[in-house]
């Protein structure tokens, strides 16, 4: 199989403070959630991640940023896509206690590739 199939791209739209434990990690890996946030949620399109990040992270933190990165599909195969108010909203919802797995399941480097403040 290529390796373009072997896994998909992913978004995740992520405030100043995420982004520097993000740094902290190499670009390699998500920060664990803290505990008022039961689920991770990557989500599959640059379009909605930049809507999360200029709408919601720069009111809530003066920044956001988009992150692109790539995941394998053997792991994301197991969680069902979710439609989060419309169905240009889509993302996975990944539980806290499954971030582990899923870091392990991310393909080389957590790519920044918007800002906006």
């Amino acid at each position: 199989m290529p390796p373009h199939t072997d896994t998909i791209t992913l978004w995740r739209p992520v405030g100043p403070k995420e982004l520097e434990l993000i740094e902290q990690s190499g670009m390699r890996t998500f920060p664990p959630r803290f505990p008022d946030q039961p689920i991770f949620y990557p989500v599959l399109t640059e379009e909605y991640a930049a809507k999360i990040a200029r709408d919601w992270n720069v009111p809530a933190s003066g920044a956001g940023f988009v992150t692109r990165f790539q995941v394998k599909r053997s792991f994301i195969e197991h969680y069902d896509i979710q439609e989060a108010g419309g169905r240009s909203h889509l993302e996975y919802w990944i539980p806290a206690e499954d971030l582990p797995a899923f870091n392990d399941a991310i393909v080389g480097l957590i790519e920044v590739v918007r800002s906006f403040t």
